[in-house]
């Protein structure tokens, strides 16, 4: 999926967090409700704005960053 056309980052919106377009409803706060045991359908109905695809929009944002992530381990 491509999320650019609905995760958007602006410094004027929640400091420049990455959040659903038209709103300021940030990724890290979808990815969180998701993570809390919320559906998709508990989202949709709890937040009117969004739609399905805004919250596969925001997985597959996180699953980019996840992917281009590097792990540097740390000496003991």
């Amino acid at each position: 999926m491509n999320w650019s056309a609905r995760v958007v980052l602006d410094p004027t919106v929640l400091s420049g967090k990455p959040v659903v377009r038209g709103t300021r409803l940030s990724v890290q706060f979808i990815v969180g409700l998701l993570a809390q045991g919320w559906s998709t359908a508990q989202i949709v109905q709890e937040y009117e704005q969004l739609a399905v695809e805004d919250i596969q929009a925001c997985l597959a944002y996180a699953s980019d960053l996840l992917q281009t992530e590097h792990v540097y381990p740390l000496p003991r």
